[in-house]
């Protein structure tokens, strides 16, 4: 669907400029644009990784816990669907009451200190060597090494000296610790102790049940975010028992443990004037209702989004409707409700990209022809952005490249600089793009990111790394609809589907597999079955001879153990390197825990 590529561009473009502390729009209206892209297409890679952030420069430093992003609640139904998870969980563990933490969410530059090492979040697996920032003024409350926090500049400080020259605190924030040469103002906040690293654990928090919280949590939530003189954009609650948190786990998005609460958008009524069809990725047809002009949130709006065709029939939306819709920084925003239907509506036959005949599936309109130029275009754009090793390959550059003819992956990966120029790129950018390919093929991805950028439909990031736990990458491309339906998760309709696309992409699969990407391998069941290490849960201390924590952290998980931060009653190993302390050790004996050295650990490790 083109609306949904261009809903992710638009996420992409908005999201670097918040990292880059230039905000385009403000945080609601993010939000909001990141729910209409999960209500077209939950699958979709960008709601499936953390918000990448880059600082040219500075050195890269993988993080030994992914600090990931947060699910979101704009309603008081959203807010009760996650505690009814947690409780659920809750209870096949044995735990009532539940404890819940809530305490103001801030808005600045996310980071981590472990009194050595600061890091931002970056892609939320490796982040940013940034302590210089501290060299620069930024006064770390409460002292160094107190774990995940953000950078922010004291509000009030803000709002009197600071607001009339930067258009939001975080431009500032981002600007002292990206650039080496200050402004004056920035020089100024950090000489009056204003720019402050806020650990989280330092936050003024409530602690309480979900009744508790579900009886006056608008009120807590008010009383919390007056306590503190930072710029914040909602509330965080999350899960106070360690064991409930670690039996949650995560997506490769966010932990399941955790929300944020937030505000919903702005509403209004208009008439449609006219409906534009856009065709996506995958070959489905969706309208874009034309409106009459209508301010939201701060912006006219004139173009909304209707989901689907089966929907312009049903409700009867076209010229002369009245609808509601919703604004929170969408470039087309939401249709709520239809209040007054209009009279005859007419679907397109034919596609407006390619001319040919359209049909129905489900509710979608579809265009069959695989080779559509914009179906081609948006795959094209969907494996770049999926695989997120190579730059430069926006729409604009992938439309030009398959208006030349270069439609598929095998004939872009076979392009050097001197082929980019023939096509008409310049001197710089050709080499930029040739070098964008090669990173992308050196740099380590891993397999099911790998597998998902290709777009087979209904084969997302998820589903793609439940499949790699079953059958190796090269297995993939040849299994059938009835062995894919085995595999849980995976319904009779869903694998044929996958099976069918598999089938189609198949050569492609085996001739990008063939230009030797570093694939980071998912392990397979059956091997973390056959270790000794596998369930075990284990708690890795001390500084290592081995090599890094983060990277034994990883081996283990491959060997399938479960990883966790801290010991409790559940942990059934902790190893120790150099320098533990004796209270994570006597914790750890009164807890039952096997003890290992770290010598002990890898001669386990490496028994058959």
């Amino acid at each position: 669907m083109k609306e949904i590529e261009r809903l992710a561009a638009d996420l992409e473009r908005y999201n670097r400029a918040y990292r880059a502390g230039n905000p385009l729009i403000s945080d609601e209206e993010y939000d909001a644009l990141v729910e209409r892209l999960r209500a077209l297409d939950p699958d979709h890679p960008y709601l499936h990784t953390v918000e990448p952030e880059t600082f040219e420069g500075k050195q890269e430093v993988r993080h030994p816990r992914p600090m990931l992003s947060m699910e979101k609640a704009y309603t008081e139904e959203q807010l009760r669907r996650f505690l009814s998870r947690v409780e659920k969980a809750a209870r096949k563990l044995g735990i009532d009451p539940v404890i819940y933490r809530m305490t103001p969410k801030l808005d600045g530059l996310a980071g981590r200190d472990d009194g050595k090492v600061f890091a931002t979040r970056g892609n939320g697996l490796v982040g940013y060597e940034i302590s210089s920032a501290f060299d620069k003024g930024v006064v770390p409350i409460g002292g160094r090494g107190r774990g995940m926090g953000e950078i922010v500049i004291v509000k009030s400080y803000f709002e009197t000296h600071l607001a009339h020259i930067f258009e939001h605190p975080r431009n500032m924030v981002v600007g002292i610790v990206a650039s080496d040469k200050l402004n004056e103002h920035a020089r100024k906040a950090l000489a009056d102790g204003m720019v402050h690293f806020v650990p989280y654990s330092s936050l003024p928090f409530w602690e309480g049940t979900a009744a508790e919280l579900l009886e006056d949590y608008r009120r807590i939530g008010a009383r919390l975010l007056e306590q503190v003189d930072y710029p914040t954009d909602g509330l965080v609650l999350e899960v106070v028992d360690q064991n409930l948190r670690e039996y949650m786990g995560a997506t490769s998005h966010h932990y399941r443990w955790q929300i944020a609460i937030k505000r919903k958008g702005e509403t209004g009524v208009t008439t449609v004037v006219g409906i534009h069809w856009q065709v996506g990725r995958t070959g489905n047809v969706t309208p874009v209702l034309e409106v009459e002009p209508i301010n939201l949130s701060g912006a006219t709006i004139r173009r909304v989004t209707a989901h689907h065709a089966g929907m312009v029939a049903k409700l009867k939306i076209g010229p002369g409707a009245r609808i509601e819709v919703i604004r929170s920084g969408e470039v087309i925003p939401k249709l709520e409700r239809v209040i007054e239907a209009a009279g005859q509506v007419e679907l397109p036959r034919v596609c407006p990209a390619c001319g040919h005949l359209l049909e129905f599936r489900g509710d979608f309109l579809r265009c069959p022809n695989r080779n559509c130029p914009a179906q081609v275009e948006q795959r094209l754009v969907h494996w770049f952005r999926t695989l997120g090793t190579a730059d430069w390959f926006g729409i604009k550059t992938i439309k030009k490249l398959v208006a030349a003819g270069y439609d598929t992956l095998e004939k872009i990966y076979a392009l050097a600089a001197e082929d980019f120029e023939a096509l008409g790129f310049g001197p710089v950018q050709s080499r930029n793009l040739a070098e964008a390919l090669q990173t992308s093929l050196n740099k380590p991805v891993e397999d099911w990111r790998f597998l998902a950028a290709f777009g087979i439909a209904d084969l997302g990031p998820g589903d793609s790394r439940r499949l790699l736990e079953h059958f190796r990458l090269e297995e993939v491309v040849n299994l059938t609809a009835e062995e894919i339906s085995k595999i849980d998760g995976f319904g009779d309709v869903t694998a044929a589907s996958i099976a069918k696309g598999l089938a189609e992409y198949r050569e492609t699969i085996r001739h990008m597999l063939g230009l030797g990407f570093q694939l980071e391998r998912t392990p397979l069941q059956t091997e973390r079955k056959q270790h000794r290490l596998a369930g075990k849960r284990i708690v890795f201390t001390g500084k290592m001879n081995h090599g890094s924590r983060s990277r034994m952290e990883q081996e283990a998980r491959q060997l399938g153990a479960v990883v966790q931060s801290s010991v409790s009653g559940k942990t059934d190993i902790l190893v120790c390197g150099r320098k533990v302390g004796r209270r994570k050790l006597e914790k750890a004996r009164q807890q039952g825990v096997k003890i290992l050295s770290e010598q002990e650990y890898l001669d386990l490790i490496a028994e058959k």
